[in-house]
């Protein structure tokens, strides 16, 4: 996988600042545009701008997004929506309920396993990870605590994928690149910093903290993350798939804006693509409304007992920048605090964000035209805007 420094403050930083079988060529967007579909569009006397959201959807499909899902909630208020297409080629509306790959949000739920453990005594948060798995870091690295794998500040560096280009990872979109392998390569490139020192947000300390899942309770991550998180939460539309490409049940489809030699677009579909490199730190695949379950009964208290649920809500002190947390990451915006996690593949964009006391929840799927860009997706920003404004 590349080695990103781009992390989940891309919606923070935006918000403050204001080749499958002929890929599709650029499509006429004004021609096939559709009006936003209403899951179950509602009218609220309070709460988040419904004006600014119907005109986040309206337009779609455009070149950044063939389509968005759009839930917000909380005691504030409700708003439903979506917008766009379930596909280019037929042009029909966006499926409001569909699945679609959540990237990163899988962190959340594995952060939920991770003290769920430590709430039953068979995990200590700030004992080595060495102990767990012995011989897995070479000499060179200091103790690393599982904490600051939770909080990425590890030190441990990425490891390696098919490239680091779309052209090089979509090459090798049906193959299976296993964790260990990931890791391995992690390993091998040493620290990149004394851990507890510098926050460095990377797919690499949850793909450990898998791999500490299933050593400490003997079964598969996807087990127990469906036994302890998922299937608790209501999240029954939720899985994980493993090497398998597809996404199975109703879904629309992703593309990736790729420029030609002539200096055209294509955008070609890019909704299969074997995850299991991301496995437990982002290859899940949801529905909006799984996810804000997921929101709700972990800030309720319902997943994670106390005090363990303070760690999701707490940045480590002492350290420069830090906004993350084990699992969430904190952002401050129009007066409110808010504890969110972003997920992208190629293809699909998503949030889950909510305020502590779930004044204000929000979560979309924006499928994005770029989606492991280094910007933030601009549907995904005017929705985020409209959702969080007071």
């Amino acid at each position: 996988m590349p080695a990103r420094t781009r992390t989940v403050t891309a919606v923070a930083a935006a918000l403050v600042l204001g080749l499958a079988a002929g890929p599709l060529a650029v499509p006429a967007f004004a021609a096939s545009s559709t009006a936003p579909r209403t899951a179950t569009a509602g009218t609220v006397t309070t709460g988040p701008d419904t004006a600014a959201l119907r005109a986040a959807l309206a337009g779609l499909p455009d070149a950044d997004a063939t389509a968005a899902l759009v839930r917000v909630g909380g005691t504030d208020g409700r708003w439903l929506d979506s917008g766009g297409v379930h596909d280019l080629a037929s042009g029909r509306a966006a499926d409001p309920d569909a699945l679609f790959r959540a990237g990163s949000t899988t962190k959340v739920v594995t952060a939920a396993v991770v003290l769920q453990l430590a709430a039953e005594g068979k995990v200590d948060l700030g004992a080595p990870v060495q102990r767990y798995l012995p011989g897995l870091l070479s000499p060179a690295f200091k103790p690393v605590s599982v904490r600051q794998l939770l909080n990425h500040t590890s030190g441990i560096q990425a490891g390696d994928g098919f490239g680091d280009s779309f052209a090089d990872a979509y090459a090798h979109r049906f193959d299976t690149l296993a964790p260990r392998q990931v890791v391995a390569s992690a390993v091998a490139k040493g620290p990149e910093f004394c851990p507890g020192k510098r926050q460095h947000y990377l797919n690499i300390n949850y793909t450990i903290l898998g791999m500490l899942i299933e050593k400490v309770t003997g079964h598969s991550y996807a087990s127990e993350a469906t036994r302890r998180v998922l299937r608790p939460a209501g999240m029954l539309h939720t899985y994980f798939p493993g090497t398998d490409p597809r996404i199975r049940g109703p879904h629309n489809l992703g593309y990736q804006a790729v420029k030609r030699a002539d200096g055209t677009t294509e955008f070609v579909d890019v909704t299969e693509w074997n995850q299991a490199d991301r496995w437990a730190a982002g290859d899940m695949i949801s529905t909006t409304a799984d996810l804000e379950r997921l929101t709700v009964h972990l800030f309720r208290g319902e997943l994670v007992p106390e005090p363990q649920l303070k760690e999701m809500f707490t940045v480590p002190s002492g350290i420069d920048g830090a906004t993350m947390s084990a699992g969430l990451e904190r952002f401050e915006y129009g007066g409110r605090v808010y504890w969110l996690k972003s997920g992208g593949r190629y293809g699909y964009t998503a949030v889950m964000a909510a305020t502590r006391d779930l004044s204000r929840t929000l979560v979309y799927s924006v499928n994005a035209t770029d989606a492991k860009g280094e910007e933030m997706n601009p549907v995904a920003l005017r929705i985020a805007m409209a959702a969080l404004k007071q």
